[in-house]
């Protein structure tokens, strides 16, 4: 898995560098220009280059609580139609709407996630977002806790 991640992150660097020359002139853009614009391409690496700051949030919910799916779900559809895989960056969510991409901030030591919502729940009373254990387990400060306090923002 560490190697999909590795191979994934220069894949995105070389095309980040190819990018940024143009044609005709062969001069070098704005790096952190380029960065933004392949940021939107990729929610996953924006936050892995600690480029997320620059995204435009909208507080949707703090002090929230998050779980995780269970691996039971894998393979079976979602309420959105799509495949679930718990090594995506999804989550459900009971009133966001489907394609929503939200950054899930762990309130305990400040790492965070973008997430696309895809599903509906959770159905526990008290949660606020399932999350897929990938995303869960980024932010997790305890790795065998079930669930977490966090902020949710909207990415406009």
């Amino acid at each position: 898995m560490k190697h999909k991640i590795t191979l994934l992150l220069l894949l995105v660097s070389a095309a980040v560098f190819l990018s940024s020359f143009t044609n005709k002139n062969l001069h070098f853009q704005e790096p952190k220009k380029v960065l933004q614009d392949t940021i939107k391409k990729n929610a996953l690496v924006a936050d892995s280059l600690g480029l997320s700051d620059n995204l435009n949030l909208t507080l949707h919910k703090s002090n929230s609580i998050a779980s995780y799916y269970h691996n039971k779900f894998n393979g079976r559809r979602t309420a959105s139609g799509s495949k679930f895989d718990n090594e995506k960056y999804t989550a459900a969510h009971r009133k966001l709407a489907f394609g929503t991409k939200v950054k899930v901030t762990n309130q305990v030591n400040g790492k965070s996630v973008i997430v696309t919502i895809t599903d509906r729940g959770p159905f526990s009373k008290g949660r606020e977002i399932d999350l897929s254990r990938r995303s869960f387990m980024d932010i997790a400060a305890n790795k065998g806790a079930g669930t977490l306090k966090v902020t949710i923002e909207i990415i406009k």
